[in-house]
């Protein structure tokens, strides 16, 4: 059964007992024309109506009710619709379908606990990525040199991270401050690799400035 099915056999079997005006026109709408879809795949809330008018009027239910929804047209039906999950929910408390409402809570809930770590992981992936990229155009600045000049021409503080770099490549900035004595901040250790960088960008202008000679 569809999760808008649900709701409505939810609905059926309730007693119309209650006061409130805009939450019966609410229900009896969606029992008549309303569904909605699956919260596992997407949140949308509609009610189909054949006239402009009693769509416009439902709006009107819908703003007393503090549910801000929309309209519009499809395939000669004027359709009243929500998108926002905590609407939804309100509107399914509002009509009376509190154990729908529930599933749809849980449902919800777990969605965005997995939206939730997705993002992460992309993140901590996208940061590895970060890493490892910068480490390889380290290490090639640092081979440049060396096959160039020699590490042993640089300044020792340099000589010294180029070394470092070269013995732990998997390192991260702040771990390979650690290898030094006393150990370098991650902003030290950041600093002589950017110079190492500018000595090794300099020796590829250089070489191509000869080669084109």
């Amino acid at each position: 059964m569809s999760f808008a099915g649900k709701v409505k056999e939810e609905l059926s079997g309730k007693k119309r007992k209650e006061k409130d005006k805009d939450r019966q026109i609410l229900r009896d709408a969606f029992l008549s024309s309303g569904t909605m879809s699956d919260p596992e795949k997407s949140y949308h809330f509609e009610l189909i109506f054949r006239e402009r008018e009693e769509a416009e009027k439902m709006l009107t239910v819908m703003e007393h009710l503090s549910l801000s929804g929309k309209i519009m047209e499809r395939k000669g039906h004027i359709v009243v619709y929500l998108k926002e999950s905590d609407e939804i929910s309100d509107a399914l408390k509002m009509m009376g379908a509190y154990r729908c409402c529930m599933e749809f809570e849980n449902t919800r809930i777990l969605k965005e606990m997995r939206n939730s770590v997705n993002r992460k992981v992309n993140c901590e992936t996208a940061n590895i990525h970060k890493t490892v990229g910068a480490a390889v155009r380290q290490l090639e600045d640092i081979r440049l040199i060396e096959e160039t000049i020699g590490l042993s021409e640089l300044p020792e503080a340099l000589r010294e991270m180029a070394e470092i770099r070269t013995r732990y490549p998997d390192a991260t900035l702040a771990e390979l401050g650690e290898y030094f004595t006393p150990p370098v901040g991650k902003s030290g250790v950041n600093h002589r690799l950017r110079k190492i960088a500018a000595i090794a960008d300099k020796l590829r202008g250089q070489g191509e400035k000869t080669a084109n000679q």
